[in-house]
């Protein structure tokens, strides 16, 4: 009777356990991170962010999901310290079991919904993930105190952004439009100011300041059909007219443009598109995927991009309203043929440097760091604009023709490019060497 009771007991008990760890395996997959970043992709999607304001959001709710991630493997240390204005960041309790996992996740919605427009929708995604993750059979006490480790998370990482000079940059004035024949003017369809013209004095992330990589002197201005500025507009428009369909294909791909306006009669209507920096926050999930990525992983590598993605857009911006180079559209129909349009619609913003050039090198360096110089990968993140994936045998060869793109859409000349590949290089090697997120 009494081995009877002992067998009944141990398995019981054997079942027992099991059912009570079972649930970690299913909690912790790393697709919830994936998804709750997509989900602040698409909010912003649907509101229409500039790119530098969007890189700001990306880098603070990917800093707020890899505080709580880093949590479940020990040999992943804290920002704290590293990026500028995060002294600090609150640790988990000891003695209380928590899934890190869904701290990250909660994390990240919850400063979403503080920085985005559209917070109900986030909050609707943000309920069903969370009734997800109860269903996974997680014991309640765990759930509860990682639901609360998130949100002191979020609730420091709120804090920290709101030191950093936003609100601040929203009371400034808006561009002036100057008059002089050099200067950048608005651009058709919809002759829209310039976009974040005190954008430099948002506290960067990483970099000493917003001057700190330089690039060199845009070309002096010039009018004469002689001089080099002439013959830089004249390359842009010749290429546009003699455009090869994998051209096209490069340029329309990498527009990113989430200002585009269509004009149909006397209404305009914005087509809604993806950012430079969305763009590559979302080849970091498509690769860690790939990689078959663990949450903290995961995390770590979005982290690490939108940082420096955010950086790389507050260094370039510095430029563009200190050299406010005139854009080609501007200068070809004024001075070389009145009828010219680019391929792309030129976006509201001085030339100089090119952004994408910047930002998508600099990503690049990032990634490389993180996954291999040499990763091949599939980029799928233009499919759902009707876009067709297009490959690529490493990081490096998708930059380049994100930096070329914009020569063949019409809306740089080729040293905006070749100096914003080189800006965009050297903010990515500072990074990955300045940035230490384990031991």
């Amino acid at each position: 009777m009494n081995k009877l009771y002992f067998t009944v007991f141990a398995v019981t008990l054997l079942f027992g356990c099991s059912k009570n760890s079972g649930w970690k395996k299913s909690a912790e997959n790393p697709n919830y991170i994936h998804r709750s970043v997509r989900e602040v992709i698409e909010v912003m999607l649907h509101d229409i962010y500039s790119p530098p304001v969007a890189s700001r959001i990306y880098a603070y709710i990917t800093v707020a999901g890899y505080e709580a991630a880093r949590n479940g493997k020990p040999k992943y240390v804290s920002l704290a310290g590293q990026v500028k204005g995060l002294d600090s960041i609150p640790e988990p309790e000891a003695g209380k079991t928590y899934c890190y996992n869904l701290a990250a996740a909660h994390a990240i919605l919850t400063v979403g919904k503080i920085l985005v427009m559209s917070e109900g929708r986030i909050e609707a995604f943000h309920s069903g993930l969370m009734d997800e993750f109860k269903n996974t059979g997680m014991p309640d006490e765990v759930y509860q105190n990682s639901i609360a480790y998130g949100k002191l998370i979020a609730d420091r990482i709120i804090k920290w952004a709101g030191k950093d000079n936003y609100k601040h940059t929203r009371s400034l004035s808006k561009y002036d439009v100057q008059t002089d024949d050099a200067t950048w003017k608005p651009t058709p369809p919809a002759y829209m100011k310039g976009v974040e013209p005190h954008w430099n004095e948002i506290r960067p992330f990483l970099l000493d300041s917003a001057q700190q990589f330089k690039p060199a002197k845009a070309v002096d201005f010039s009018k004469e059909p002689t001089s080099y500025f002439y013959k830089l507009a004249v390359a842009v428009r010749e290429a546009g007219q003699h455009l090869t369909p994998e051209q096209s294909t490069i340029a329309t791909y990498w527009d990113d443009n989430p200002f585009k306006v269509n004009t149909n009669g006397h209404t305009m209507f914005a087509t809604k598109k993806i950012s430079p920096g969305g763009h590559w926050i979302n080849i970091a999930g498509l690769v860690c995927r790939q990689a078959k990525a663990d949450y903290v992983r995961s995390a770590e590598t979005y982290a690490c991009l939108a940082v420096v993605i955010a950086d790389s857009f507050i260094n370039c911006w510095d430029e563009k309203y200190k050299s406010k180079v005139i854009r080609p559209e501007t200068y070809i129909n004024q001075y070389i043929d009145q009828n010219w349009m680019p391929l792309l619609q030129t976006p509201p913003f001085p030339e100089y440097t090119s952004g994408h050039s910047v930002v998508s090198n600099a990503s690049a360096v990032v990634l490389g760091k993180l996954f291999g110089d040499n990763l091949a990968f599939t980029d799928s993140t233009e499919v759902e604009f009707s876009i067709p994936a297009r490959k690529f045998e490493s990081f490096k060869a998708a930059a380049d023709e994100a930096a070329i793109s914009r020569f063949y859409g019409g809306i740089h000349y080729m040293p905006s490019i070749v100096n914003g590949v080189d800006e965009g290089r050297r903010i990515g090697n500072f990074a990955i060497n300045k940035l230490k997120t384990h031991e």
